[in-house]
């Protein structure tokens, strides 16, 4: 991918919100090792409190992470660690659905789960090839965070904002 600007496409969100976790809602540093929640130092990404705190208000909220070290209960100490929990309406990892986002049965298990259709879900996240490309091939609308400023090298038409207070903005319209 190459540097460039970001697009304009309009989104308006689902009543239904999955969230990618490492470097969309807390900051996943590269040389921590082990589990978050274990972590001497957790952190979120800047703007997730201001935009979780005004979503949770009209959205279910859901995190959806590839994470493989950790459990539900694992990911649910980080978020309470950095005070975002109590947005949270639930988790799904390959722990709790045996599947990774690598997969393509991935967002349909959620789905399912959900017991809603895929066009009433919005996946965020802050990689293509993990959360947006999977989530728009199973029929979810998605919003690339795009902190590095990179161009998709698709002809989908990719919603991206550059950071979580964007995505607030976006919304707010």
């Amino acid at each position: 991918m190459s540097r460039g600007t970001k697009s304009t496409v309009a989104i308006k969100l689902t009543k239904t919100v999955l969230f990618d976790w490492g470097n969309t809602l807390m900051i996943d540093f590269p040389d921590a090792q082990g589990k978050m929640c274990d972590w001497e130092t957790v952190k979120e990404v800047s703007g997730a409190q201001a935009l979780l705190a005004e979503l949770s208000k009209h959205h279910n909220i859901y995190i959806a992470t590839n994470a493989a070290d950790s459990s539900k209960t694992d990911i649910i100490r980080a978020f309470e660690r950095v005070g975002l929990s109590k947005y949270i309406d639930g988790y799904f990892c390959k722990a709790s659905i045996g599947l990774s986002k690598y997969e393509p049965g991935f967002y349909p298990a959620i789905i399912s789960q959900l017991g809603i259709k895929p066009q009433e879900v919005t996946m965020i996240g802050d990689t293509l090839e993990k959360d947006i490309y999977p989530a728009l091939e199973a029929g979810l609308q998605a919003v690339w965070l795009n902190t590095e400023g990179d161009i998709a090298d698709t002809i989908l038409p990719i919603v991206e904002v550059q950071n979580l207070i964007g995505l607030l903005e976006l919304c707010n319209g």
